[in-house]
């Protein structure tokens, strides 16, 4: 309020105070709807020995997840006295809180439906064994997309060039490389989050492609199929 926004009204800050609220209750009944059941099902001996230690990884990245929400808004709050930019949190600190986010929710639905789906007992044939080895690559790409994105975001970058496939009226925008050293245009220099982001989300939804195509090659089980097809159908939405 002080450096920039001069003129929010009350109704205006209730918007986004209430906004933030939520989002932390939210998180915190999430915790505690994982958390207390996890408990129950410990204390009824439900769970087996390997699900025990799963189970104790699930709730350290829930609390993990919490606490690293705190220090991303933190850096929000922070005074930045050689700075007189729009005040937002650190990109880096975004990343970090998507990244655990996600790494949470996958683990979470892998351990779920390892539990509630029979694993198929598949032929460990060549093309099987390159299939798995291609979707755990674009299973990576995906992820340091998504990461790419919590750049984005954390430095407005989508402000910048509002056009496709080009950015302004070029392929490769002049500014791409504009800070010292080179590789701190990759974190903090808007126009090359911008760009890295593109060239990454481009890659991903090839690699998708290309894993669906392969995959049309080799005999699987409707399961699979299934997956891999809505996993294709979601990245031609995304």
């Amino acid at each position: 309020f002080n450096s920039l926004n001069h003129d929010m009204t009350l109704t205006e800050f209730k918007f986004i105070w209430y906004m933030e609220y939520s989002h932390r209750m939210w998180g915190r009944v999430v915790g505690l709807a994982y958390i207390l059941p996890a408990a129950y099902f410990w204390h009824r001996g439900w769970l087996s020995r390997p699900l025990k230690g799963c189970v104790l990884a699930l709730c350290g990245l829930v609390c993990f997840q919490g606490l690293l929400g705190w220090y991303m808004v933190k850096s929000g709050l922070e005074e930045k006295p050689d700075s007189y930019d729009i005040p937002r949190v650190s990109q880096y600190r975004l990343a970090a809180h998507l990244g655990s986010a996600l790494v949470l929710y996958s683990a979470s639905l892998w351990t779920g439906l390892s539990l509630l789906l029979p694993r198929h007992k598949l032929p460990e044939t060549h093309q099987l064994l390159r299939l798995r080895q291609f979707a755990h690559g674009t299973t990576a790409l995906i992820f340091l997309t998504a990461l790419s994105g919590a750049f984005v975001a954390g430095l407005d970058a989508g402000l910048v060039y509002n056009s496709f496939p080009k950015m302004g009226e070029r392929w490769i925008p002049d500014d791409l490389l504009a800070f010292s050293p080179v590789l701190r245009n990759i974190f903090e220099n808007p126009t090359t989050v911008q760009f890295d982001h593109r060239i990454l989300g481009i890659a991903s939804v090839t690699a998708v492609t290309a894993l669906y195509l392969f995959s049309r090659k080799i005999p699987l089980p409707r399961r699979t199929r299934m997956a891999v097809t809505s996993l294709l159908a979601v990245a031609c939405v995304q």
